[in-house]
């Protein structure tokens, strides 16, 4: 069995996110399907994380096995079948050993929020009506504050599987444009939820709901926020995932 990377980019407006769920179609789902179906064999993909339901990402990597020839068309193939909300970049050999979820040494993350109603962007930003009376500056040092921590119970949500709340942030800031703001993370992992609560806190931060040393008094507890709030998915985008073979399965 050979093993092959796909790397691909989603809307997931209208999936319940990346894994296979009971309740409705999942981005994971809806390739698989295509896949076993072009390949003539069931196929397993096994994703580089999990997007909830309504998150979208610019850049994905799966990983799926196949005895035999991949199908020369695979990437034009893949592209017609799945039409306009998954769209196929590249289909690359990678070794036996390679795992799309554990190789990856970094992910990112950018949660978009617009100041003024956007009729094009209705599906992947968050429109918040309140920007006027909130201080950037505050959000800006919420956000930095992070970089100080690795554990981050504060930003889990409560039903979780996850073994470990550590999580090793390298950035976390915004940038503020004249008519949209960007919420910009780059971590090694992060938890269910987490972006979208730490965007909320951020807002909540610069609107006077939440002081900075209550976040800090939160984070050093191991606490969540009393004013928790987790802002709306569609505004949140995956991105740029690294690995430590990236280069040579470029050449």
């Amino acid at each position: 069995m050979a093993r092959y990377f796909l790397e691909f980019a989603y809307n997931g407006t209208r999936f319940h996110g990346y894994q296979i769920q009971p309740n409705g179609l999942s981005i994971q789902e809806a390739i698989q399907r295509a896949l076993s179906i072009l390949l003539k064999t069931e196929t397993e993909l096994t994703g580089c994380g999990r997007t909830d339901s309504g998150v979208h990402a610019l850049q994905y990597y799966a990983h799926f096995n196949f005895d035999g020839n991949l199908p020369a068309n695979l990437i034009y193939a893949l592209n017609s079948m799945l039409k306009k909300d998954i769209v196929f970049y590249r289909c690359i050999p990678v070794q036996d050993a390679a795992h799309a979820r554990f190789d990856a040494i970094s992910r990112s993350y950018v949660y978009y929020i617009d100041l003024r109603p956007n009729p094009f962007r209705q599906e992947t930003s968050y429109y918040c009506p309140f920007t006027s009376d909130v201080n950037k500056d505050l959000m800006q040092k919420a956000a930095s504050i992070l970089l100080e921590y690795q554990q981050f119970d504060t930003f889990c949500l409560t039903h979780n599987d996850a073994k470990t709340k550590i999580c090793k942030l390298n950035r976390s800031e915004w940038i503020f444009n004249q008519w949209d703001w960007e919420y910009h993370v780059r971590s090694d992992r992060f938890l269910r939820g987490m972006i979208r609560l730490i965007v909320g806190m951020c807002l909540n931060v610069g609107k006077g709901k939440i002081s900075l040393d209550e976040l800090k008094f939160a984070l050093d507890n191991k606490i969540a926020l009393k004013q928790a709030w987790s802002v709306p998915a569609c505004g949140l985008f995956l991105t740029d995932i690294k690995y430590p073979y990236i280069h040579s399965i470029e050449q």
